[in-house]
């Protein structure tokens, strides 16, 4: 009984140490491996998005609380500013809309100095490779920079995909979206 009683005390502290240095390990890392993630998986679409900036814009991103989810979980909206002499001259955030094999992520770049799309960039989709794949495309991408953010964006503004209409309109949704979004929280972006 007494050797049962030590394993167990031993095991105990085993655990518990272990548990304790995973959870040291994760504090130490949650940090640089998010900035890890949006540099290398974020960071192509906000460059794709924004322009004559001369910070870091995942450095300096803002995290703007947008309620919670589903299960209860807080959800974020991530803002990332650029700046020039200190002075925020536009943002770029995400979007989603569905399309047609599921949602849609469209980084999109807001000028706020002539008000309206810098540019937008898509993250990330499982539309159709071939078809409404081409979203991706600058053919199609090109023609949403300099739209006014004061209209919503209709389909006949954008020339849609020939055969991927519900991908382009996917696409419309999310920047529609991303609009109602800079309006509400506009100020909150803009610090």
């Amino acid at each position: 009984m007494r050797d049962i009683l030590k394993m167990v005390v031993v095991l105990t502290i085993i655990c518990a140490g272990s548990g304790f240095l995973l959870a040291l390990v994760y504090s130490v890392t949650k940090g640089p491996i998010e900035y890890a993630r949006l540099k290398y998986v974020k960071e192509p679409a906000v460059k794709a998005v924004l322009a004559g900036y001369d910070n870091d814009p995942i450095k300096d991103r803002i995290s703007l609380p947008m309620g919670k989810d589903k299960r209860g979980r807080p959800v974020n909206l991530i803002v990332f500013p650029a700046k020039k002499g200190g002075k925020t001259i536009a943002v770029a955030f995400e979007s989603a809309a569905g399309g047609y094999s599921g949602d849609i992520g469209v980084m999109v770049g807001v000028d706020l100095a002539k008000k309206n799309l810098s540019g937008i960039s898509i993250v990330s989709h499982t539309e159709t490779p071939g078809l409404g794949a081409r979203i991706t495309e600058s053919q199609f991408t090109d023609p949403f920079k300099g739209k006014p953010l004061t209209d919503e964006l209709k389909m006949d503004d954008i020339e849609a995909l020939s055969g991927a209409t519900l991908s382009t309109e996917g696409v419309v949704k999310a920047v529609n979206k991303a609009r109602g979004t800079f309006d509400k929280y506009r100020d909150k972006m803009v610090q």
